[in-house]
């Protein structure tokens, strides 16, 4: 008789898993299915000699995604229109798998950070001692609270603190003159429960990592995930993408003054894609023809530890690759003491920041009033996703020790 095989049945987000199938007919052809409620995906596979579909050496005849690829029923998953539900990997004639996925993984414990100002979450393993390093998580332009990827990142032996600073009940609206001291806070806070401290972000909050490592000397690591190494302007009130665009003003302050900033461009290619209402390539609002203003560069050689760049050559969202390059510049004509690295992949789309084995068929996502491209190709969007995610954990460890 068939049956389903699935190993780990229960296990983090960031986790791979193994399925086959076995106990097939040579040469059967089977529909492997999984299922969120909200999303689904399909392949159908043929049988080996033995009667066996493993999806981790096994290529499908047709479906979802081509060529051997473990997880590739996982990163195709498309939207449904239904509601969220589990996880359900089903076999059509052999019966239903149901797939644990956590986002907290076990051992992990999570607690909510509203104090001194600070609003976020913070994620240990039980019984870290204190002696683990910290690393504070900064999410993007949309805002919020990166706890999933805080709590993955704490299984991997960190304290981790996901840190809102704009978005957030308690906080700013928008991502208009934030305090860099609000940073230096949370810097103090994590330091008191872990033995050194790193910065990860992705897209704006890839920005604001490298700026917030260059201000503060307890940082001893920066992981900035299609990132910039140019401060860049505010992201304003607005109903619709070309208010918040107009919106003149910076993103970030210290010590009550602004800090010089990239101005948005918006041409007429930018104009005509947003009045037709077609996905917007918002990398088309930064004008670097003639190079970036000094002042509006993040002296990122005043980081007092490693960095690690990691960009996408597709980014439809900006160009991350151009504007972390100036980083990599800055780093390299100061002869940085420390490890740095600009880590590109060529066909990657803007999603790659976060744990790996997400969805990333979603190529366009709303925005105000706009419909935004995030570009790139979605396999290569995925399997980048899974090598970043890799090189941060990795890097970190590295540079703050577990």
């Amino acid at each position: 008789m068939a049956e389903i095989l699935v190993e780990p049945l229960s296990a983090p987000l960031d986790a791979p898993v193994e399925i086959r199938v076995a106990g097939l007919k040579p040469g059967q052809s089977i529909t492997v299915a999984l299922s969120t409620g909200d999303r689904a995906s399909r392949a159908v596979f043929e049988a080996d000699d033995r009667g066996l579909v493993d999806l981790t050496r096994h290529a499908p005849a047709e479906g979802a995604y081509s060529g051997v690829d473990p997880m590739g029923l996982f990163w195709t998953l498309e939207r449904t229109g239904g509601k969220a539900g589990p996880v359900v990997l089903s076999v059509e004639g052999v019966g239903d798998r149901v797939l644990e996925r956590l986002a907290v993984p076990e051992g992990v414990e999570r607690q909510e950070v509203r104090e001194n100002g600070l609003v976020g979450t913070l994620f240990a393993p039980e019984d870290d001692g204190g002696d683990l390093p910290g690393v504070i998580v900064l999410g993007g332009s949309e805002g919020g609270l990166q706890e999933t990827d805080a709590a993955l990142l704490a299984a991997h032996g960190f304290v981790t603190l996901a840190l809102g600073y704009f978005g957030v009940e308690g906080l700013p609206d928008h991502l208009v003159d934030i305090p860099l001291e609000y940073f230096g806070d949370a810097i103090e806070y994590l330091s008191e429960r872990a033995s050194g401290i790193g910065v990860v972000g992705g897209s704006r909050g890839g920005e604001l990592a490298l700026l917030v490592g260059s201000t503060f000397p307890q940082v001893k690591a920066v992981v900035s995930v299609v990132g910039s190494g140019v401060v860049t302007q505010a992201i304003g009130p607005g109903a619709n993408l070309l208010q918040k665009l107009s919106y003149e003003a910076a993103s970030w302050t210290r010590k009550g003054e602004p800090l010089p900033y990239l101005p948005y461009y918006v041409g007429e290619e930018l104009r005509a894609k947003m009045v037709d209402g077609e996905p917007v390539p918002l990398r088309l609002a930064f004008d670097l023809e003639d190079g970036v203003p000094e002042e509006a560069e993040i002296p990122v050689e005043r980081i007092s530890g490693g960095v690690l760049l990691i960009s996408s050559g597709h980014d439809d969202s900006w160009p991350c690759v151009e504007l972390s390059e100036v980083a990599l510049r800055r780093l390299k004509d100061h002869d940085h003491p420390f490890p740095h690295e600009h880590v590109v992949y060529p066909e990657a789309g803007h999603l790659i920041a976060g744990p790996p084995h997400r969805p990333v068929t979603d190529v366009t996502y709303p925005g105000p009033g706009v419909t935004f491209s995030g570009g790139g190709v979605p396999r290569a969007t995925a399997h980048a996703r899974v090598d970043a995610w890799k090189r941060t954990v990795e890097f970190l460890r590295e540079q703050l020790g577990t």
